[in-house]
């Protein structure tokens, strides 16, 4: 996979690149503002970008600001959201097209789940840390849902299969899968006009939208 990293932090920069060189994935670029972050991207095409959220020139929300920019330029972009901070300003749109993960720096505890998630995000889907799917949420719940579909779709919001839901909530396959086709149904999703993974994305965006959408 070939990635541009924009990260303001040297010492973490330069950790990151070294840490994804070393599981064999190339990196094009490594920029320590968001304008750069943007122009590397044009520059090198990457499968990837990481971006941390504050950083130069502002160091407000400039990361979040140009991953909506990639998005926009470059559609088909994995975009994963690195950062100490939780923003959701942005980040509803960004999961709705798919593509994205938003991950806390200091919640990896591991490298072969960061690694997995890379994998995920670049494929098209999405991964997104608990606590931000948390912040995300505080308003009512959605219509209909009962206590353990919403557990379900959090997880779902996590970037997990079926098979992970239910290792995770101890039960079977069958069921969560139940409970998937019940939250579809409910949110109006039905499988006509949309595969899959583009009704879990909806679905997903469903769930982030029910609660705050500013940061």
């Amino acid at each position: 996979m070939r990635i541009v990293i924009g990260e303001d932090s040297a010492l973490f920069r330069e950790g990151l690149a070294r840490l994804l060189a070393d599981a064999g994935h190339e990196i094009v670029a490594k920029t320590g503002d968001a304008v750069a972050l943007v122009e590397a991207v044009a520059a090198h095409e990457p499968d990837m970008a990481i971006v941390d959220i504050r950083m130069p020139p502002d160091h407000t929300d400039d990361g979040a600001r140009a991953a909506r920019t990639l998005r926009d330029r470059w559609p088909k972009l994995g975009i994963l959201l690195l950062s100490q901070q939780i923003e959701t300003r942005h980040s509803v749109e960004l999961v709705a097209r798919g593509g994205f993960g938003y991950l806390l720096k200091d919640r990896v505890f591991d490298v072969d789940d960061f690694l997995e998630a890379l994998r995920r995000v670049a494929a098209g889907g999405c991964a997104l840390d608990p606590e931000v799917v948390t912040r995300l949420l505080g308003g009512p719940p959605l219509p209909g849902l009962t206590a353990r579909e919403r557990e379900v779709l959090a997880l779902m919001a996590e970037g997990r299969t079926n098979v992970g839901i239910a290792r995770r909530l101890w039960l079977t396959d069958r069921t969560v899968e139940t409970h998937v086709g019940s939250i579809m149904n409910k949110l109006g999703l039905t499988s006509s006009g949309s595969d899959e993974d583009h009704r879990r994305v909806l679905a997903v965006l469903a769930y982030l939208r029910a609660g705050p959408t500013s940061a």
